[in-house]
């Protein structure tokens, strides 16, 4: 009679695993979803619990509570595994143009797929310091890859005369950075595709040394 020792083979995820994970998973979405709907400060972990169909302790064993959601969400949409893809097509692309547009449509995909985690953070940061170290790390993450956008920019010599890293930094990060966006859609109701084309343009002359002798 062969006896089960209860444990997994090498490189296979037990079944443990696979609730532990998927439980952590339902929590950060009733979290994510009840944060976006109530605000972080009105959401009670009793709430997140209900709609997660977890015990309350469960929450605080698995996720930290409020706090560690916080910070998950924040790691969930500034470490995001496209950001990684993002870099390393920066890297490859030798156009000026198709970069600004590749970082317009990559924007706007974050916004569509993230802006509930931004908006909430932006909002909660002021009065809390989860959310200030939070929306620190993800401004951090954030402008790490608009500056290698503008370094590559730099590199391929697209940048207008006098125009330096930091500025273009700067300037990618004013079109593309958290307001962009928001205050074309959210505050004059642009559609996604207008608003991107906009914004890819509008950074497109205030950069590219080719637009400014047209």
């Amino acid at each position: 009679m062969t006896q089960s020792t209860g444990s997994a083979r090498p490189g296979r995820v037990t079944r443990r695993a696979e609730y532990a994970e998927t439980t952590r998973r339902a929590i950060v979405a009733a979290a994510r979803t009840l944060f976006s709907e109530k605000g972080y400060f009105a959401t009670k972990v009793d709430e997140i619990a209900a709609t997660a169909r977890v015990a309350p302790a469960t929450v605080y064993a698995v996720t930290g509570g409020k706090q560690g959601l916080l910070r998950t969400l924040v790691d969930e949409w500034s470490d995001a595994p496209v950001v990684a893809e993002a870099r390393a097509e920066i890297a490859k692309l030798d156009d000026a143009e198709e970069l600004l547009s590749f970082l317009a449509a990559l924007t706007r995909s974050m916004r569509q797929d993230y802006g509930d985690i931004m908006r909430l953070v932006i909002a909660a940061a002021p009065h809390d310091a989860t959310a200030a170290e939070g929306l620190a790390t993800g401004t951090a993450r954030y402008r790490d890859g608009t500056l290698l956008a503008a370094q590559r920019l730099a590199d391929l010599g697209a940048l207008r005369d006098g125009l330096t890293v930091e500025e273009a930094l700067d300037i990618l990060w004013f079109y593309f950075g958290y307001a962009g966006f928001f205050t074309l859609v959210d505050d004059n109701g642009w559609s996604y595709p207008k608003a991107e084309e906009w914004l890819r343009d509008a950074a497109r002359r205030a950069l590219l040394a080719e637009a400014a002798s047209e």
